[in-house]
């Protein structure tokens, strides 16, 4: 009975450089798994601004819908008083029905939303709690880009596919390592004896052994030269997609930090295009209560106004959305 052991001197590096490398894989793995959170966060965040932004939409339509009912009763009274006709007050109580119609849609987009970001968070479906503050009111926190090459850097993928590229390229040294002879040693130690009454007996019995071993590939030379080739032909590969990645990390920085600054000039605008048509729709309902303006007229400025404000809603939406990303990028 005894112990026997092995060792593979490493003269070429050959373990190390795959120990090396299956670290490199294995923080990887962790990268990959920070671009997976940092985008479950940012579809969470992007959901609940998007409730945020339905809700006020909703407020949007329940005050145009108490705005067309009010104008609804003025058409009906001034018909009564034989100052309008049935086919105003028709007109004016389809549009009602048409705005109220979107209002049902509207609420079905909040339920839908909520039970995306609780399926995001893992839970059954339940109520999102959310803040009360004006959607339009919130302000956007500027994005500090700092350094454009640090800035690519801190993506998670990009580092990802970093780190398999130098796994890759000490898988290279590795498969060139295998062309080169190994130098094994053999130890042994333990008991050995002809009778089974002295296999205890120290130190007549001890027996050891130290061996060094050295041998190169000679059989199998073929299939070590594949996993060469197959090991350089990877290496390439995750030189294409290491740059695959950061040209796409680059195209996406800008063309994000580019639509943050179109869409606050955008959100400003529509700012004013709404405050406009709400002066237009003073003007409008004043023209036809003095017989000034057509039903119409008032009906197109109401129906304008609405979508105005309802764009307005979406561009900040908009906003919100490629904030996050540039914060995630």
């Amino acid at each position: 009975m005894g112990l026997n052991a092995n060792w593979e001197v490493d003269i070429w590096h050959k373990l190390r450089n795959a120990k090396d490398a299956e670290v490199n894989r294995y923080l990887a793995t962790i990268e990959g798994k920070n671009f997976v959170l940092s985008n479950l966060i940012a579809e969470v965040a992007n959901s609940y601004y998007e409730l945020l932004s339905l809700d006020y939409q909703l407020d949007i339509i329940n005050q145009n819908i108490a705005l067309q009912k009010n104008a609804l009763e003025v058409v009906k009274v001034q018909k009564q008083a034989a100052r309008a006709t049935e086919l105003a007050v028709q007109k004016f109580e389809a549009e009602v029905k048409s705005t109220e119609s979107r209002a049902f849609a509207i609420q079905q987009g909040i339920k839908e939303t909520e039970n995306r970001i609780n399926f995001l968070l893992a839970r059954y479906p339940q109520p999102i709690a959310r803040t009360d503050a004006g959607f339009l009111n919130l302000p956007l926190a500027a994005v500090s880009t700092g350094v454009p090459s640090q800035l690519l850097a801190n993506r998670p993928d990009i580092r990802q596919a970093e780190l398999e590229l130098a796994a890759s390229k000490l898988d290279v040294k590795v498969a060139r390592a295998q062309f080169y002879p190994s130098f094994d040693i053999s130890a042994v130690i333990g008991f050995n004896a002809f009778n089974p009454s002295y296999l205890v007996k120290f130190p007549e019995s001890l027996i050891t052994s130290l061996v060094g071993d050295l041998a190169g590939p000679l059989i199998n030379k073929n299939a070590i030269k594949a996993q060469y080739l197959t090991a350089n032909a990877k290496q390439l590969q995750a030189v294409y997609n290491y740059e695959r990645s950061i040209l796409s990390g680059y195209i996406e920085v800008a063309n994000e930090l580019s639509n943050i600054s179109n869409l606050r000039q955008t959100f400003e605008q529509k700012q004013k295009q709404v405050e406009v048509l709400n002066k237009s729709v003073e003007v409008s309902n004043a023209l036809y209560k003095a017989a000034r303006a057509d039903y119409l007229e008032v009906l197109t400025t109401q129906r304008d106004v609405l979508e105005a404000r309802l764009e307005l809603a979406e561009t900040k939406r908009t906003s919100w959305v490629l904030w996050l990303i540039c914060i995630r990028i």
